[in-house]
């Protein structure tokens, strides 16, 4: 099993960039400038044994550009149908694309895609490793991030498209269906069940997610004599049901920590199921985490993992980089929360792991700019600590209080939408009331390391 998972600006954060329709320089062959997506409406027949499926996708949403060919990302699929606005449509699949022609549609045209596929669902596999729908030793797990979306459904696959959706998955009857939002259906008939998802949040394409598994769920209750959280923390495990439901009651506090440092938790509730197989590392959804057994220890690798996946509830999902290169508004973030958790738990100050990391960038290579890094190396670890790096920096100029304001600022004002680092350094400097840009720039925009105050 391969378990590789990782991890000028627009009108608005529904409206895409640019003029063609590439989106994003760092997945070049993926997405559509010319299209929004504001609703999937995913009906998924899925057969666990023979991993054989068979769906129907409607996408409602309109082409921002005049045209007759509305492109799709679908990989690995075959589709046996397709309509626009209820009227049949020709199709073709291209590499990675699914191409309809239909009549001519003027710009701002509302459209209703219709998409009926069937096949047996792979992870798509390249420059960061293997990503979307995978097999477990016995059920489902998908990892999206970033363009694994489209093994599972067609879509405009990029975080500044983010969509409402209902999922419906019909499975066997002895599994339990975890997806993206509320969970508003359950039907059983001859031996399957049919789950129904809502997400009335926007989400982007990357965190929609299904997970499938021999699971239970129950609400994770707080530590003895710990404050519980006020979010309702869920926890779907199966044979390691015993370990997560004691091991995992720490996100109690957790949450009530980063409620303290980053405002409101972003969601209605947070959800982590915890399968059988062990994963390389976990994986982050909306609104829920993915941990694998391995990650349940009381070692602080794994504990600043748990820590890192609840973080990306804020940072990531809420807030979503409107281009693949203000990554860092992710990790850096989630990073960073890290070594909070850290502080608040009792372990190394987060001033202590600033400097211990400043120390270890140091030996290494000093060849990328963490406002843009590049495709490739999106996802390398000196993106993540250098992030870090760059918030504990400006922590150090303006000092706990405005730090942690212009943080709450921050994750208030741009709640569920899509952002980038200009929008970050604006919203910053508007609660200190002075331009910070200066502070960050070596940080963001220079290759060399910077020193820490």
């Amino acid at each position: 099993m391969h378990q590789n998972f990782l991890r000028a600006d627009p009108a608005s954060p529904k409206q895409p960039q640019g003029g063609t329709t590439m989106l994003d320089p760092y997945t070049p062959n993926v997405g559509n400038a010319e299209l929004t997506i504001d609703h999937y409406d995913l009906d998924l027949d899925y057969r666990i044994g023979p991993n054989r499926l068979s769906a129907h996708a409607s996408l409602t949403g309109r082409v921002l550009q005049e045209t007759k060919t509305i492109l799709l990302d679908l990989t690995g699929l075959r589709v046996t149908k397709a309509a626009v606005n209820g009227k049949k449509a020709r199709y073709s699949t291209r590499g990675k694309k699914l191409h309809l022609t239909t009549d001519p549609l003027p710009k701002n045209q509302p459209v209703r895609i219709d998409v009926s596929y069937v096949g047996n669902p792979q992870p798509a596999i390249g420059t960061w490793g293997d990503v979307g729908w995978e097999e477990l030793e016995d059920g489902v797990l998908v990892a999206g991030q970033p363009v694994g979306a489209s093994t599972w459904f067609p879509c405009n696959d990029h975080p500044s498209d983010k969509s409402k959706y209902r999922i419906r998955v019909l499975t066997e009857s002895e599994y339990t269906v975890v997806s993206n939002g509320e969970l508003v259906d359950k039907v059983r008939k001859a031996g399957r069940t049919a789950w129904t998802y809502e997400s009335r949040t926007p989400l982007a394409t990357y965190l929609a997610t299904v997970q499938i598994g021999r699971y239970r769920h129950a609400q994770i209750d707080a530590e003895d004599g710990a404050e519980p959280s006020p979010v309702s923390l869920g926890l779907y495990a199966g044979e390691h049901w015993r370990a997560a439901s004691t091991r995992l009651q720490i996100q109690h506090a957790m949450m009530n920590e980063f409620i303290e440092r980053f405002g409101p938790y972003p969601f209605d509730r947070y959800d982590v199921v915890v399968t059988d197989d062990e994963l390389e590392i976990p994986l982050e959804s909306q609104p829920l985490s993915v941990l694998g057994p391995n990650h349940l220890g009381e070692e602080w690798e794994a504990e600043r993992l748990v820590a890192h996946e609840m973080a990306h509830q804020w940072f990531g999902n809420s807030l979503t980089p409107r281009r693949w290169s203000d990554i860092w508004l992710n990790e850096g973030f989630a990073c960073y929360s890290e070594w909070l958790w850290s502080e608040a738990s009792g372990r190394s100050s987060a001033h202590e792991c600033a400097q211990t990391w400043r120390e270890a960038l140091a030996d290494e290579p000093q060849d990328f700019v963490l406002s843009d890094p590049g495709g490739p190396d999106m996802f390398d670890d000196r993106v993540y600590k250098r992030g870090a790096l760059c918030l504990h920096a400006l922590r150090l100029e303006i000092g706990d209080e405005d730090f942690f304001a212009a943080i709450s600022e921050w994750t208030t004002k741009h709640r569920h939408s899509s952002v980038d680092t200009s929008d970050f350094l604006e919203c910053v400097s508007g609660v200190v009331g002075r331009d910070l840009a200066e502070v960050v720039r070596p940080w963001l925009f220079d290759k060399e390391l910077p020193e820490l105050a």
